[in-house]
């Protein structure tokens, strides 16, 4: 299964929100949706899940308009959409049965994710009994139980300690490794640089970058080398200001060229005691700082 967004144009009021904004996501394969607050993330979404209509452009699924009859999306919102005076598996079982499951299927899922969970001990308690984590499980069976085609994540890990992060990502894979498309929107950049094969930055409704982040990660000018070694004070007077001190003590050589890499290494080696040398390698941190701008505002 392809997903693509194609030229999604949105205005609310005078305000224009999403300017040609198109992306792909394939199935087998996590995709992030990145931006700051405001750049356009939660329309697109709401866009793609049929919340509102976009203003012109197009949803497809493997090239035709999606069909919201046959292609199943789970959502996972980033604020919490559940009643807290209700009984868990109640509600759990009505959402199941609102995305299409008859009820005794509904219930057989629900169940099956609570055990899978660890959650069926709180089936039949109120979702307010539960911790602030918890209450991020149950959440997450509403996105899974109806076994949707597209899962849509918006800050998964929130609340989530490093066990129920552990937890999380074992699913997470399990749909990846179903053939889902799984769709990330998240500030947490270690998550989506661990699952996302592909990113798309919008920035104040526009996609400043897009596509497969190992490309992208190599079309950065390899003009900086990062040297570990246990004497760096001899390295750091040697190179002057071309050298400079990484948070996790390593150093930061910056070429006058990508040309000079070859010799530089090697005289480095020859010259030093190193324990390692290699190119520099942007984080996703490092390109969404650069992307995603100042873009401003709240709830877009």
């Amino acid at each position: 299964m392809i997903l693509e967004l194609k030229q999604i144009e949105k205005s609310f009021g005078e305000k224009k929100v999403l300017t040609g904004v198109s992306f792909r996501a394939e199935g087998g394969k996590a995709f992030g949706l990145l931006g700051r607050n405001g750049a356009g993330k939660t329309t697109s979404i709401r866009i793609l899940m049929d919340v509102f209509p976009a203003d012109s452009g197009a949803v497809l699924v493997d090239g035709k308009p999606i069909d919201y009859h046959k292609v199943g999306i789970g959502y996972l919102p980033e604020e919490r959409g559940l009643y807290p005076k209700k009984p868990i598996i109640d509600q759990l079982t009505y959402f199941a049965e609102l995305k299409g499951m008859g009820r005794k299927d509904a219930v057989k899922a629900v169940d099956y994710w609570l055990e899978r969970l660890g959650m069926m001990e709180y089936r039949n308690k109120r979702l307010d009994t539960l911790s602030k984590g918890n209450q991020q499980k149950i959440q997450l069976v509403t996105a899974l139980a109806h076994d949707p085609d597209i899962v849509i994540l918006d800050e998964p890990f929130s609340g989530l300690d490093p066990v129920n992060a552990m937890l999380l990502k074992d699913v997470v894979r399990e749909q990846i490794g179903k053939g889902k498309i799984v769709l990330f929107s998240s500030h947490q950049m270690s998550y989506i640089e661990e699952f996302c094969d592909s990113i798309a930055i919008l920035n104040k409704g526009v996609v400043a970058i897009q596509g497969d982040l190992r490309d992208i990660k190599r079309d950065y000018p390899r003009d900086r080398l990062v040297v570990r070694t246990q004497t760096p004070e001899k390295i750091r007077a040697d190179f002057g200001a071309a050298c400079s001190v990484m948070e996790n003590g390593d150093l930061l050589i910056r070429l006058a060229s990508p040309a000079e890499k070859k010799a530089v290494m090697t005289r480095l080696v020859e010259n030093y005691d190193i324990d390692e040398v290699k190119v520099f390698e942007p984080s996703l941190n490092d390109i969404f700082v650069e992307y995603a701008g100042d873009s401003a505002g709240e709830g877009a």
